[in-house]
């Protein structure tokens, strides 16, 4: 095995340990030993990776959503929006989000992270679906915090009956309020 390789394998294992750390302990808890122990590393190799548990964090952090392009119709758009979204948390995979949302409360640099993601990602897509709407921002705005309380509830926090909901009976009700938030008339 060339030594890149090597360095690859170990870069990766680092970064999936930290994120299974980070998502289960939080930002605070979790350390550069535990991350390294679970990894099958010296502690030391982390720091020579990562610099830092702040970089490790960061790097274990950094998501990029994929938001679907959203459709002219409001209904089309917050179904295929939903559909994107449910199906990235039900095949897992996700554990750089799971990273952000557990540790954004307590974290104001993972907070800020989630806005750049809002401004980068969201605010776009639904321009791009509402073009010409004053109101763009803040219909993306209710978007995200339909899409952050189903994840919170139904993937990170396991709450009942939400948890164990049909996928498809969940993206159909979860659907309809985000086509309200998309089309919904707003106060001047």
């Amino acid at each position: 095995m060339a030594f890149t390789e090597r360095s690859a394998q170990t870069r990766a294992a680092i970064l999936a340990a930290a994120q299974r750390r980070f998502a289960a302990e939080g930002y605070d808890r979790a350390t550069i030993r535990g991350i390294a122990a679970d990894a099958g590393i010296d502690p030391s190799m982390v720091i020579r990776y990562f610099g830092s548990k702040s970089a490790l964090y960061t790097a274990a952090s950094t998501i990029d959503l994929a938001v679907p392009v959203l459709k002219d119709d409001p209904d089309d758009a917050a179904a295929s929006y939903v559909r994107a979204m449910l199906a990235r948390w039900e095949e897992g995979g996700n554990a750089a989000e799971a990273v952000l949302l557990r540790t954004a409360p307590t974290r104001p640099e993972a907070a800020a992270q989630v806005q750049e993601i809002f401004d980068r990602e969201i605010v776009p897509a639904v321009r791009a679906a509402r073009p010409g709407d004053p109101h763009a921002r803040e219909r993306a705005a209710l978007l995200l915090s339909q899409s952050l309380g189903v994840v919170y509830c139904r993937y990170l926090l396991g709450i009942e009956p939400l948890a164990s909901m049909d996928v498809d009976t969940l993206a159909a009700m979860v659907a309809n309020a985000v086509a309200g938030h998309l089309s919904a008339s707003m106060p001047s």
